[in-house]
């Protein structure tokens, strides 16, 4: 019998994760997401990384852009979409260094960006990755 070859997953790969675990939130929640951009990436930008005081791109799994549901106003018109962007490298790094499951890994970096969407404190943050798991 051939062995199967097997690679790193792709980028597809982990928007299908992280669009399952979008799948898997509390309605109330996914209610309220469907203009936020899902990304994924290899890496976040040189100029996203200076921005945040960051060295090492494998240090940035997921970075929310945009406002906080909290934040917005009807001024808001004409600005870009809000965005969850993924870092795909970054992501298989700490998958292999930590031994967790991808789709746990995928799920909690999600997780935490959509609570900066709606400007969770770390405790809800944590209860909504509970809901999601």
């Amino acid at each position: 019998m051939a062995e199967q070859a097997s690679y790193a997953p792709d980028a597809d790969q982990i928007e299908r994760l992280a669009r399952a675990a979008l799948e898997r939130l509390p309605e109330a929640f996914r209610a309220h997401l469907g203009d936020v951009v899902l990304r994924v990436e290899e890496f976040a930008e040189d100029a996203v990384l200076d921005e945040l005081g960051i060295e090492d791109p494998f240090e940035l799994t997921g970075l929310y852009s945009g406002r906080p549901l909290g934040d917005k106003s009807s001024s808001d018109s004409g600005t870009l979409p809000d965005m969850i962007h993924l870092y795909r490298r970054p992501l298989l790094d700490e998958w292999v260094d930590t031994g967790v499951s991808l789709e746990a890994l995928v799920t909690h970096v999600l997780v935490h960006e959509v609570g900066h969407h709606f400007g969770l404190s770390d405790a809800d943050m944590h209860a909504l990755e509970e809901a999601a798991g």
